[in-house]
């Protein structure tokens, strides 16, 4: 008995699982003219209404929404600044004046945040950092690899 492979030339749903879509607004003959198969009036015959493929997620039939009922706490600074982390262990591999465009351009980091080298890791070579943040510990790690940090 031969399988035959299935891809999507020849891809169809099962027998009868398949319904056509009900065509809305198409004369009286069609079953779903004029009203649409919505009756008449009220909230459930409105464009927008809360049932299903309605236009209200929040709506909870007159409860409580869950957004109101959950309590709020803290505050999300919208100035905050998040640096991207770079560890020793990533620029060991590098050579010479370690900035934000080298970083850039050997693929450590992306373009566009401002970057911070943490002590994650060891230097074997003295290296220059320039314009970049470091962290006290990753300071004292590049200086005694002989390198020196710079603003």
């Amino acid at each position: 008995m031969a399988t035959e492979k299935i891809t999507l030339s020849n891809l169809a749903p099962a027998p009868g699982s398949h319904r056509d879509r009900k065509r809305l607004g198409r004369g009286p003959g069609s079953g779903t003219g004029k009203t649409s198969g919505k009756g008449h009036k009220g909230i459930k015959a409105r464009s927008g209404h809360h049932g299903p493929g309605g236009g209200k997620p929040h709506f909870e039939g007159g409860q409580m929404p869950m957004t109101r009922r959950i309590p709020k706490r803290g505050f999300t600074n919208p100035f905050r600044v998040s640096y991207q982390v770079v560890g020793l262990a990533d620029i060991a591999a590098l050579t010479g004046d370690i900035t934000a465009e080298t970083l850039v351009a050997a693929g450590i980091v992306s373009k566009g945040r401002p970057a911070k080298v943490l002590a994650n890791g060891e230097l074997s070579g003295a290296v220059t950092v320039r314009g970049l943040k470091v962290s006290a510990a990753a300071k004292a790690k590049i200086e005694a690899a002989g390198g020196k940090v710079e603003d």
